[in-house]
């Protein structure tokens, strides 16, 4: 089988599957790698292995199994949605968050169905549907774009939550519109459409919510084990998705948008192992199915793209968006600058494309002629937007004086006097810092220091709300508490890499049964000190002190000399670049760079101040001589 399948230059099923795992994963890695947003290169390498080299064909491939699987997959993308919308969370949020929500989406719908009709020529059947897909602003794209801006905190917060909050609304919309497009061909009557819409929402919401409410009470009753709570999750989001859609068809992706809503809001203590189940299922599952549409797509499609779909981006991009956040901003106390930045920013992601090829193959089985256009147009905004947005953010940003700093910022979780002194020099640095702790008098060096503070856990659900995670890149726990260090290191190492979070030594246990495993936790900083350790050298007058190299030869050496003792913290590029220093890292002594240390204070007239001082003159004069020598040589 595997020699007829060479010979006929398909490929076998599985290995089809692992061609597409490949690039979906693959490009998410490089993108990573890259910083830049996953969906360009999932894209390119779609197009490339399918309608490009021919290499990869779905229908040809996968077969009859290809629609199911894009079924399947884009309800637990739904469900996923539903899942990140907290209605508690809607409520705290800012005002101009729940603009976007409340007067935004429903506008954005209308404008976008209006664009879709009017300049691309489309149906109302199909512009009505696709409309409401196009509320959605990609929450997995707008993320990266966020961190490579360095934007301020109001304009960045409002960006995110509303990809955030929008996502479940925009796909909520788009199935009703679906449902009702469905109805309205089939019924005879507006009455009997009515009706029909009516039963298949109702139907939907109560499988929804049954289910929903089931997961809940079965979680919290304790009915379920631990290790068997996102199995039997996965499991309800199948069934619930399968058995609505047989009772009603076309109704399953409501139903779990609904479930998903639920659970959302039933404030379950194990709600954080079932996020991150979304979270590693929707990289695996948009990913594949962002490869799958991009690969099923022929030359035929791509060239439908003409004039009209040209048109249809730039009117969305330049007239679209910003009428829909401007109107939507009307009354509040947002400057004018800010608005401007978030009507000119809304990249659109790969859920919007996942749901936007599913609804085009069922309205093209009902029907509906035109709704073959749908894929290559979402293909098309999806692109263009993120492309746009990925060169222009930044540079908008700055001509209407909003970016912020270039260096990702460091958040300390646990005040005291050297927590206070390590972020002071990291801002004398222009690197953004934030020190966090549930006490506020322990704070009270950062507050009499000018640094900004956040009085509550970390890991609360006020700072989720409260501090605008996007703005930093690094996590230093310095409390002391050992297991709250591990706890906030663990906890926080999926969102900003277990490479960014850093904490300190826990105190050495004398029997095993009191050590914290070692697969929890950061890497350590501060070369191995423990916090008591730490505390001993304030009281005996140490500080957090900075050098910056000059490129001499041999400096870091005479450094190393010149202060035996001295801890390095951090190497900072200032504004730029910064390099938290673990333990058992190399200190790099780069040009230009400051070095951030802990050490005891140079008394003046000491040998040590002398040393240091002459360690210093002798590498000025050797970068003097050396520039003096490339000038006669030049």
């Amino acid at each position: 089988m595997a020699v007829e399948a060479a010979a006929d230059g398909a490929l076998s099923p599985v290995m089809a599957f692992a061609l597409v795992g490949a690039i979906g994963v693959g490009s998410q890695w490089i993108a990573w790698r890259l910083r830049m947003p996953a969906i360009v290169l999932m894209l390119l390498g779609g197009l490339l292995v399918g309608p490009v080299l021919g290499i990869f064909d779905p229908a040809r491939d996968i077969g009859e199994l290809v629609g199911p699987m894009i079924s399947v997959a884009v309800a637990i993308i739904l469900f996923e949605g539903g899942l990140t919308l907290n209605l508690h969370g809607l409520r705290g949020a800012a005002e101009g968050v729940r603009r976007l929500v409340i007067i935004g989406a429903p506008l954005g719908w209308f404008l976008s169905t209006m664009a879709l009709h009017f300049v691309a020529g489309l149906s109302w059947e199909s512009s009505v549907v696709f409309g409401g897909i196009m509320i959605v602003t990609g929450p997995t794209v707008i993320a990266p774009l966020l961190r490579q801006a360095r934007l301020p905190r109001r304009p960045a917060q409002l960006l995110h939550w509303e990809a955030i909050v929008n996502d479940p609304i925009g796909a909520l919309a788009a199935v009703i519109a679906f449902e009702l497009v469905l109805v309205l061909r089939a019924a005879e009557t507006i009455g009997d459409a009515i009706w029909d819409m009516t039963i298949g929402i109702s139907v939907a919401v109560v499988l929804g919510v049954v289910a929903g409410w089931s997961v809940v009470r079965a979680f919290r009753r304790e009915l379920v084990p631990q290790f068997m709570k996102v199995p039997l999750l996965f499991a309800f989001v199948l069934g619930t998705f399968a058995l609505s859609d047989a009772l009603l068809h076309e109704s399953g992706l409501l139903a779990v948008t609904v479930m998903g809503l639920w659970i959302a809001n039933a404030d379950l203590p194990s709600y954080d192992e079932l996020r991150r189940f979304k979270e590693h299922a929707t990289i695996l599952l948009v990913s594949g199915v962002f490869v799958l549409l991009a690969a099923s797509m022929t030359p035929e499609t791509l060239f439908a793209l003409d004039w009209r779909a040209l048109a249809f981006v730039t009117v969305v991009i330049l007239l679209v968006r910003p009428a829909t956040v401007l109107l939507s901003f009307i009354g509040t106390h947002i400057p004018w600058k800010e608005r401007i930045l978030v009507g000119f920013t809304g990249p659109r992601g790969v859920v919007l494309v996942a749901v936007a090829g599913l609804f085009a193959q069922r309205l093209v089985e009902g029907g509906v002629e035109d709704a073959v256009r749908l894929t290559p147009l979402a293909f098309g905004l999806v692109g263009a937007t993120v492309i746009l947005h990925g060169f222009t953010m930044s540079p908008l940003a700055r001509a209407l004086g909003l970016s912020a700093a270039q260096v990702p910022g460091v958040i300390f979780a646990g005040g005291s006097r050297f927590s206070a002194a390590f972020a002071e020099a990291l801002k004398r640095l222009d690197v953004p810092v934030l020190l966090a702790d549930a006490n506020r008098t322990r704070l009270r060096s950062a507050r009499e220091a000018g640094l900004p503070i956040f009085v509550g856990n970390i890991l609360s659900e006020a700072a989720e709300h409260g501090v605008e995670f996007i703005s930093y890149g690094r996590i230093v726990a310095l409390s002391d508490n050992d297991a709250l260090n591990t706890l906030v290191t663990t906890d926080l190492a999926p969102e900003f890499g277990h490479e960014n979070v850093y904490q300190l030594q826990p105190a050495k246990q004398e029997h095993r049964r009191y050590a914290m495993p070692a697969t929890l936790g950061g890497r350590t900083i501060c070369d191995g000190l423990g916090y008591l350790d730490i505390g001993r050298r304030m009281t005996e007058g140490w500080e957090v002190q900075a050098v910056e190299w000059t490129g001499a030869e041999d400096e870091l050496d005479l450094w190393r000399e010149a202060n035996p003792e001295a801890v390095p913290l951090a190497e900072v590029e200032a504004g730029k670049s910064l390099r938290l220093i673990a333990k058992d890292t190399e200190l790099k002594g780069w040009e230009g760079w400051h070095l951030v240390y802990f050490a005891p204070p140079v008394e003046e007239g000491s040998a040590e101040a002398k040393e240091a001082a002459e360690a210093a003159e002798g590498a000025a004069e050797e970068v003097a001589r050396a520039g003096s020598e490339d000038a006669g040589q030049g």
